[in-house]
């Protein structure tokens, strides 16, 4: 691996589940890491599952904490998503999407196909700038609280892997060896900035 640490970015749809724990782990082993959303707006589970709560990225946790509290704590307490907006603003100020983010990574791990090819066309569409390579990994993470700390370990044990190897390159087959493990398959494109 080069001499300077890994960069990595971790992408979901909302940046507030998947993304957010994986960043959460990877912060805590030294990675230097960013997580981002793809979507237009931060959806949240609502009443209903047809009703959900809908905030500008440019809303931060603490705002989003307060106002869930406001409509029903026990609900959203009970559900989980409390303790996630918790988490989230102990770790940054509030959800960043993808496609505002100009900083160059070494790999991103994406938690679902649809983000995987959303990041893949922002990325197809930006100029080239510096010709640096960039790998994009998606790792299939169901958007579920159990799911995504299984993911985000999974994240991090490629990371890890990545960080011993001697570049950048020997990912397809750290991710061969990681599909032999789990039995996950991944996709995997390598791009340039």
């Amino acid at each position: 691996m080069p001499s300077s640490p890994l960069r990595v970015a971790v992408v979901c749809r909302n940046n507030m589940n998947r993304s957010m724990e994986a960043h959460s782990i990877l912060l805590k082993r030294g990675f230097h890491v960013q997580s981002f959303g793809v979507g237009s707006r931060v959806k949240l589970p609502g009443p209903s599952s047809n009703r959900p709560v809908i905030y500008d990225f440019s809303t931060t946790y603490k705002q989003m904490y307060e106002d869930l509290c406001r409509k029903d704590r026990e609900g959203y307490s009970r559900n989980g998503i409390l303790h996630l907006l918790g988490r989230n603003e102990r770790i940054k100020p509030r959800p960043e999407r993808f496609q505002e983010c100009s900083d160059a990574f070494d790999v991103i791990f994406t938690c679902e196909e649809s983000v995987y090819d959303r990041v893949m066309q922002e990325l197809w569409a930006r100029e080239q700038e510096t010709f640096q390579p960039v790998h994009v990994v998606s790792v299939g993470i169901a958007d579920t609280l159990e799911d995504a700390t299984l993911g985000a370990f999974l994240i991090c044990e490629l990371c890890q892997s990545l960080q011993q190897a001697d570049d950048v390159d020997s990912l397809d087959q750290l991710l061969l060896a990681a599909e032999e493990k789990t039995g996950k398959s991944f996709l995997h494109t390598a791009c340039f900035y």
